[in-house]
């Protein structure tokens, strides 16, 4: 059943279902508002029908792609905004339109998307609010989708301390490094959608828009600062992580010089002997203490005495 929820209300208060094979009967003080949840072709052409859509904005509602976006057509707007949700380490993306009239509104769901009966619960417990008309339900579906965006943030912002600590204790494995990346991308794909947001939530906020009342304009001014403090907070998270990979770099490329230079001191240390012994390896007939008797404990004393004062000076510069 795609059709959530369609209901007339009067003065704040819910009067009657709706039924969308019918034409609507407008009447003062009085607006429906229904929800629909993936509908087919059939119950979004009704829906069409009864308040007069236009044919653009239904064809956008039934599409899951496409940015954030608000569209006046006639006395009536049309608004779209994406919702997310965060399963394992992958944001899932899902969209929430908006027809917007004098004396309705319809929401329609695709996808990842939070339903909107405890919503719909709770406004009706205040029918001042609800008599405000169908432009305070559009405030307040719309805050609940922006608010359904810091969740995941945290959720990944506590990944991020977690990408940090690694990269401090030295550095990030190829499984953590593919990891970043992935959530990196993850969270540029989310400013792009947090972006045009925050400019449909301004246009709200600022603009003559039919059916949108000058006294609701503190209202989506607090959901386009909503916004915005998603939007900051993606970005800082996407810096976060860019200086993730930098540190881990940076102690990746530290870790090797120090191995390098490991290398380096054994391999002068074990030069010392190779030489000494090279030398007197060759045939010649005349070579210093070839003769003597204490002329081998004395070449072993020089191979032992070089090589553990340079032992001794790269344990000092700490290159041992």
């Amino acid at each position: 059943m795609t059709i959530i929820a369609a209901y007339d209300y009067r003065d704040g208060r819910r009067f009657r279902e709706v039924d969308l094979g019918e034409p609507q009967v407008h009447k003062p003080g009085s607006f429906e508002w229904v929800g629909l949840f993936e509908p087919d072709t059939e119950e979004l052409r009704k829906v069409a029908v009864r308040y007069g859509l236009h044919d653009l904005a239904v064809e956008d509602a039934r599409s899951l792609a496409g940015l954030p976006k608000i569209e006046v057509y006639g006395r009536q707007l049309f608004l779209k905004a994406r919702t997310l949700t965060l399963g394992g380490a992958q944001i899932t993306y899902g969209a929430t339109s908006f027809f917007l009239g004098e004396d309705f509104i319809v929401t329609v769901r695709l996808g990842a998307s939070e339903g909107h009966a405890s919503l719909r619960d709770r406004i009706e417990q205040d029918a001042a609010l609800l008599a405000q008309g169908p432009d305070y339900v559009l405030h307040a579906v719309l805050d609940l989708v922006i608010d359904g965006y810091f969740p995941p943030l945290d959720r990944i912002g506590e990944k991020l301390d977690h990408f940090e600590e690694r990269a401090l204790d030295g550095g990030l494995d190829r499984e953590h490094t593919r990891e970043v990346f992935s959530m990196r991308r993850q969270l540029l794909r989310l400013q792009r959608q947090l972006v045009p947001m925050e400019e449909v939530c301004a246009k709200l906020a600022h603009l003559d828009l039919p059916t949108i009342g000058h006294e609701m304009r503190p209202y989506f001014r607090s959901v386009t600062d909503h916004v915005r403090r998603a939007e900051s907070l993606t970005r800082l998270q996407r810096e976060v992580l860019g200086s993730v990979m930098e540190t881990s770099a940076l102690i990746e490329q530290q870790n090797q010089n120090a191995i390098t230079r490991q290398l380096a001191a054994w391999a002068a240390i074990l030069a010392v002997p190779t030489a000494i012994a090279g030398i007197y390896g060759m045939n010649f007939e005349f070579m210093p203490e070839l003769e003597s008797r204490w002329g081998y404990p004395a070449i072993l004393f020089v191979i032992f005495s070089i090589s553990m004062w340079l032992w001794f000076r790269f344990r000092k510069l700490g290159w041992l």
